[in-house]
């Protein structure tokens, strides 16, 4: 099932899929050899946060939250698997966008998604010196500098797959083995 509203306003399945199914360009199909140094930047920046003490749940959490201000699926759903694999578990992540409110994250865990959020909406305040002081005062410079390339990253991987419309079908159920 498609989730039937969009931009607040409700439409009929058939709207929704035609509303989304316009061509749109492909740009990492059109221009390959960009898309492919985006992934090697990307691949970079992963190896960045392993070497400056960002573990695979915070910068899981980090990506997650990214993908879901950006209103982008299919990183969510890229980003919530490796999170899943990473061993965390489903309560934490459904705790993500209500993170504020929630009780299950660190205080570096706090930090980083205060980061994520300033990075998504850089447009607005830049990176208040308020949330520049909070989030220095819990990393060290190698662990920020990590945590915003990892940010920038998701960020320009949101804008291509939101810009292009990838499709997030629904998953085929799994087989249940027989009791």
């Amino acid at each position: 099932m498609v989730c039937p509203f969009l931009d607040g306003l409700a439409l009929g399945a058939s709207e929704y899929a035609g509303a989304m199914s316009e061509t749109r360009v492909h740009l990492s199909k059109t221009e390959p050899a960009a898309y492919r140094a985006l992934d090697a930047f990307s691949k970079t920046v992963g190896e960045i946060c392993a070497a400056n003490g960002i573990d695979d749940r915070l910068k899981e959490i980090v990506m997650i939250h990214c993908s879901q201000l950006n209103g982008c699926a299919y990183c969510t759903r890229i980003h919530v698997d490796r999170a899943t694999a990473a061993g965390m578990d489903v309560d934490t992540i459904t705790q993500i966008p209500a993170w504020r409110e929630s009780g299950v994250f660190s205080e570096r865990e706090c930090a980083a998604l205060e980061l994520a959020e300033a990075f998504t909406f850089i447009a607005e305040d830049g990176i208040s010196d308020d949330v520049y002081d909070r989030v220095g005062a819990v990393f060290t410079e190698k662990e920020y500098a990590a945590l915003s390339w990892a940010c920038v990253s998701i960020n320009a991987f949101n804008r291509i797959v939101v810009a292009g419309r990838y499709p997030v079908p629904p998953r085929q159920p799994q087989a249940q083995a027989p009791a």
